[in-house]
């Protein structure tokens, strides 16, 4: 029986074994561990003699400093400690890693690591207290309790957690602004920790120190290389823990401030873009409906992807006088549109002192002395105005600055199309510009397609510019088509290359 259960447990398998690198590793954790917190207390202590005036008890102080600081050095030349050499650190895209020791060509492991060890001169205490919010992850309770304490005299608010998994519990509870991570703890370790943190969008932007013993470095690399701003070798160096934190706590500062601007300037695009939207639709609500008797009228418009300032217009102006309009502000955004609505206003409800509204010239030289370019921020803008006379079948017209109507016209030959050509300056660009009225008869069936310099003034793919007799020659072949207008607009969007203008698309079709 005894023979079967010897040969049962031999068969068993058996648990894995440390090996001999990580078991000595342990024991100098273990070593350390109480020596350190001796030296994070002693200088404390030393700060409050030093505060008290007591200059004997600092001696007695600094005298266990040093006994603690050789103990150290006694445990990493004895016990197996590694020699650090700076050089060894690999390049990490702005993270700092500072070897902590000292790195002369003939110094020993152990005088290193007293180097690593050595006290610098406290701060002032006068100095700034630092503001923030910090989680301080160690598995050994004296630790986190001396460097919490620590902390919290320069200022900071600090919490505790014993291992990974109470760490990311606590992230998620509450907000902070900076993680000090022990690499070797029990469930989850500082890598394993922080790897955790770098996938969690909400945890990622943490500044996170790792905390380190000197033999611990090549875990602290991975972690640098992982996300983590930096580290800090046991014991600390009260100037070095100060520095770092303080050093992590700006970024951290600054990068808050930034995604805070970020989270703004979206805010501002999206409210931005509302009121475009908005002032897109007042614009686009000012366009009248189709006409369908006793003249038809149909118009088709596509804005580019800004805020333009194409605008149009038609109304009767008695039983026998139909008036017909588009104009074009020059840019885009805003201003155009502010200009384009107040515009076509004023001509949709007559008020133009001193015009008669059948005169289109009248209208024109009206128009300039109401809107100069000066009193527009620097706008003017292009018209095409027309009336129709339906009992004489006549078009009177006048342009400033604006592209020519295409008037196609069928006979027993064909269609023929026509640019109206009118010459006349802007309106806004000259206080003393003169317009011209013209007067032509349409005698039979007729198309008058009114446009805007959009809809035709396009760069090809192959960098020669559409000419507008292109134009023509489509509008000839398709202006019987009722989707005469749209099927420009893809040809322009084909010429193109691409879906969207770099102009509004504005058309108006008037049958007459």
């Amino acid at each position: 029986m005894s023979d079967q259960s010897s040969a049962g447990r031999a068969g068993a398998p058996q648990p894995a074994q440390p090996s001999d690198d990580a078991q000595w590793a342990q024991i100098r954790h273990d070593l350390r561990t109480p020596l350190n917190q001796i030296l994070g207390y002693g200088e404390m202590l030393e700060e409050d003699a030093q505060a008290a005036g007591q200059a004997s008890a600092v001696s007695d102080l600094r005298k266990i400093q040093q006994a603690a600081r050789r103990m150290l050095d006694l445990i990493n030349q004895h016990l197996g400690a590694q020699s650090i050499k700076p050089a060894a650190l690999p390049a990490n895209g702005g993270h700092s890693v500072t070897a902590g020791v000292a790195d002369s060509p003939g110094g020993t492991a152990a005088s290193r690591s007293v180097a690593a060890t050595r006290v610098e001169p406290e701060e002032p205490a006068d100095r700034e207290p630092l503001q923030g919010r910090v989680l301080v992850v160690d598995d050994s309770a004296p630790n986190r309790e001396v460097l919490a304490r620590r902390l919290e005299r320069r200022g900071l608010i600090t919490r505790l957690a014993e291992d990974g998994c109470a760490a990311l519990d606590s992230l998620a509870a509450e907000p902070f602004d900076l993680v000090l991570l022990d690499v070797q703890m029990p469930r989850k370790d500082g890598y394993e920790t922080l790897l955790a943190m770098k996938q969690d969008e909400s945890l990622r932007n943490i500044p996170v120190i790792m905390i380190s013993a000197l033999d611990e470095l090549d875990t602290v690399i991975r972690c640098i290389e992982a996300g983590a701003e930096d580290y800090l070798p046991k014991p600390f160096n009260p100037t070095l823990l100060r520095a770092r934190i303080n050093a992590c706590l700006e970024k951290k500062r600054l990068r808050d401030t930034e995604r805070q601007h970020l989270a703004e300037i979206e805010r501002t695009q999206k409210r931005l873009s509302r009121e475009l939207r908005d002032a897109e639709a007042y614009l686009r609500s000012l366009f009248p409906e189709f006409l369908r008797a006793p003249v038809a009228v149909e118009w088709f418009h596509q804005s580019c992807s800004e805020l333009g300032g194409d605008a149009l217009g038609y109304h009767w102006l008695d039983e026998d006088h139909l008036a017909l309009y588009l104009l074009d502000v020059c840019g885009h955004g805003v201003g155009s549109s502010l200009l384009s609505a107040a515009a076509i206003n004023v001509i949709r409800t007559g008020s133009l002192p001193g015009a008669e509204l059948r005169n289109p010239a009248e209208v024109l030289t009206v128009l300039n002395r109401m809107f100069p370019m000066e009193r527009q921020n620097g706008l003017y803008f292009t018209i095409w105005y027309g009336v129709w006379q339906a009992s004489t079948r006549t078009l009177t017209y006048s342009a400033a600055g604006h592209p020519p109507p295409v008037l196609t016209i069928r006979t027993a030959a064909g269609v023929t199309a026509h640019a109206l050509e009118a010459s006349g300056l802007m309106i806004g660009a000259f206080d003393d510009a003169e317009y011209e009225t013209h007067v032509i008869e349409i005698p039979g069936p007729a198309q008058l397609f009114i446009v805007t310099d959009g809809c035709f003034e396009i760069r090809k793919t192959d960098g020669s510019m559409m000419a507008s007799e292109e134009l023509q020659e489509f509008l000839a072949k398709s202006a019987g088509h009722s989707s005469a207008l749209t099927d420009w607009l893809q040809h322009c969007q084909a010429a193109l290359g691409q879906s969207s203008l770099d102009d509004d698309f504005t058309m108006v079709r008037v049958h007459f």
